[in-house]
């Protein structure tokens, strides 16, 4: 009988760790040439793991060519002339699996959303529909994402934001990174691209990464510095209008036109606007899409799925201006649709059987009470010490922390007590000579229970001043 040494604790599973363990004692020569392996029920038995594992790892050995199986007899080692076990090539290693993520007692994660409240059951169902009524599904689709779905999202975006776009405008894509990793072919090389300082960092990254010159422009109570801008001698500006991110600004009507009238001063000027979580708006009425009030089609629309339903759903979608819809047309309209059908037709399901409508409404309730309950115990425990910023909408607030202590001293004391705090200052690309230690305190993934008991226990957190 074999006994391998199986570890539980490893992300290998353990029909690998079998499967591999056999392997090398075959190249090895510790399991030479006709050598009888045990039943797969007895060796399941022996190492005290399921009879389905033991299966999977001999099927391996079977398919590589290591085993062979002969009928009511069992399982013998193959005759394997000249057998060199492949090696990994000097300095080329296998990639050290992902660290495991830090479990914490209080996560308030701005990037986070409640999912004890997504619609499973509704997901499942509509996964089954698309598999049972249309087999079309596992054929290629249209380049820009198939229509139905386009259909639904330019109904939605018309509907809920006032954005004026047709199917025909509108590009489907695997995430907003790889929206803007498709608009950079449909700019000038050489454009310089204004972002908003604080900024979403990973957006400023994947630019910069693309070879894009980038410059930062400051923020004033009503969003980005339009006269800052100007002078910037940027052509492109990327901007989060209808809920800063990060400072949850809310830029007026305005600083809108003000924008919109820069960009129309030239003709390769465009304004990106990324509407990242405008679903969740808690008082007053929508804010509408800067897209929806322009007339001079300056304006390329970016949305996502990632709030509104789940974060690994990666669906995203761009609105392109007529002009750069050409240019997409002239050059670029075979590259293939980066979602899978399946995936897009479940959320054309969601989306035109009413149920995501649905679930925004029920979201926007339990949000609503999550940030509630965040601000009143905030207030409760620290009165004045505090300002809160980018209320009433998004996924998380703004506070501002009345301390001597550095933000990284606070986020890591915090650590230590099993509270995981997002400070403000890695959101700057230049950051100011007069910072504050500032907190994104996300509520979504939170119970409204956990929100009062973390914020409890950062009491002592902030107001250690040692």
């Amino acid at each position: 009988m074999l006994t391998i040494p199986l570890d539980t604790h490893s992300v290998t599973p353990l029909y690998e760790q079998i499967y591999l363990y056999i392997k090398s004692q075959i190249q090895l020569g510790h399991l030479p040439y006709q050598s009888r392996l045990p039943s797969a029920r007895g060796l399941a038995g022996h190492l005290g793991v399921s009879r389905n594992t033991v299966d999977m790892a001999y099927a391996q050995l079977l398919s590589e060519g290591y085993l062979i199986s002969s009928p009511k007899r069992g399982f013998f080692v193959s005759q394997i002339s000249g057998l060199a076990s492949i090696r990994t090539e000097q300095g080329i290693s296998r990639p050290a699996p992902a660290p495991r993520e830090k479990e914490y007692r209080y996560n308030f994660s701005p990037f986070s959303v409640d999912l004890t409240h997504f619609p499973y059951h509704t997901w499942r169902q509509l996964s089954k529909n698309c598999l049972d009524d249309n087999n079309q599904l596992f054929l290629l689709g249209e380049n820009q994402g198939d229509l139905p779905l386009r259909n639904a999202i330019c109904t939605y975006l018309h509907q809920s934001r006032g954005v004026n776009c047709t199917p025909v405008q509108l590009i489907v894509g695997a995430g907003v990174d790889y929206l803007l990793q498709l608009l950079s072919s449909l700019i000038p090389g050489d454009s310089l691209i204004a972002m908003e300082n604080p900024t979403y960092k990973r957006a400023y990254h994947i630019w910069n990464g693309l070879g894009f010159s980038t410059c930062a422009v400051d923020l004033d109570d009503q969003g980005l510095k339009v006269d800052l801008l100007a002078a910037s001698g940027a052509s492109l500006t990327y901007v989060t209008p209808s809920h800063q991110y990060p400072l949850g600004i809310v830029m007026p009507i305005q600083r809108r036109l003000e924008l919109l009238n820069w960009a129309a001063e030239e003709e390769n000027r465009y304004i990106i606007e990324d509407d990242h979580d405008s679903e969740f708006r808690y008082k007053g009425k929508p804010i509408p899409s800067l897209q929806g009030i322009d007339s001079k089609g300056k304006v390329i629309y970016i949305g996502t799925f990632s709030r509104a339903i789940a974060p690994a759903i990666r669906v995203g979608y761009m609105v392109l201006p007529l002009p750069l819809l050409r240019i997409y047309q002239e050059r670029y309209s075979y590259y293939s649709s980066t979602v899978s059908r399946i995936d897009q037709a479940i959320i054309t399901g969601f989306m035109e059987q009413g149920y995501f409508e649905r679930h925004l409404n029920r979201m926007r309730k339990i949000y609503k009470n999550k940030h509630d309950v965040c601000i009143h115990t905030l207030r409760e425990i620290f009165g004045s010490n505090i300002e809160i910023r980018g209320e009433n909408a998004g996924l998380y607030l703004v506070i501002r922390l009345k301390s001597s202590r550095s933000e990284e001293c606070i986020i890591k004391d915090a650590e230590q007590n099993g509270i995981k705090l997002y400070g403000l200052y890695e959101h700057f690309i230049t950051p100011p000579s007069d910072y504050t230690p500032t907190f994104l305190m996300g509520f979504a993934n939170l119970s409204e229970e956990d929100i009062t008991e973390g914020i409890n226990a950062l009491y002592p957190v902030w107001n250690n001043q040692s």
